[in-house]
């Protein structure tokens, strides 16, 4: 059984990556880098100040950066785990995939970008989602276009990005809830 979806995996990845052509390349390096989304993250800080003031806006960049750092550690101690060789590195399949990505590393179960990005997603969309409903369906997109781009540069296998989206998007779920609890117990201030 494990086989088989090992198989659909790699079949599912060559389609997916073969898809690709030069003149988009540019566009998914750009992608997946994590400085393009710079403009993004200085909105979001922007409306997380303008929603809690100064004492909430510290409390929730201290959660966020415990979010990142959970998810991206959890994506490490899987990959360590599971020693499952990227698309890049794996005999068999690397001769017939795009390598757009000018690197490769050696384990990539589970994607930490798709992980990060969906953890961030679902917790500023949910804690945004009175204020400016839409923003959660905007962060999602972001987060699908991070994941996906690791398939395009040949990094990562679907499973990798979709394992990653679905337990960052759990972990964000979680700390959105601790971020939650953390507001109601220090008696932050919520602007509406």
């Amino acid at each position: 059984m494990l086989q088989r979806v090992n198989e659909l995996d790699r079949e599912l990845f060559l389609y997916l990556n073969n898809l690709g052509n030069e003149n988009w390349d540019m566009f998914w390096l750009l992608v997946t880098d994590k400085w393009t989304a710079i403009p993004l993250y200085l909105v979001l800080l922007y409306l997380l100040f303008k929603k809690f003031g100064w004492r909430g806006f510290l409390l929730t960049i201290v959660v966020i950066a415990l979010l990142i750092t959970a998810t991206d550690q959890l994506g490490n101690v899987f990959k360590d785990g599971f020693q499952r060789l990227r698309p890049c590195g794996q005999e068999g399949v690397m001769e017939y995939a795009r390598m757009v990505a000018g690197y490769c590393g050696k384990f990539g179960y589970f994607s930490a970008h798709a992980s990060n990005s969906a953890g961030v997603a679902i917790f500023m969309g949910l804690i945004f989602r009175r204020n400016y409903p839409f923003l959660i369906w905007i962060l999602l997109f972001w987060a699908l276009l991070v994941s996906y781009s690791r398939i395009y540069l040949g990094v990562h296998y679907p499973g990798d990005v979709l394992t990653g989206m679905v337990l960052g998007g759990m972990i964000g779920y979680l700390f959105y809830l601790l971020h939650k609890y953390l507001v109601k117990r220090w008696r932050v201030a919520v602007r509406a």
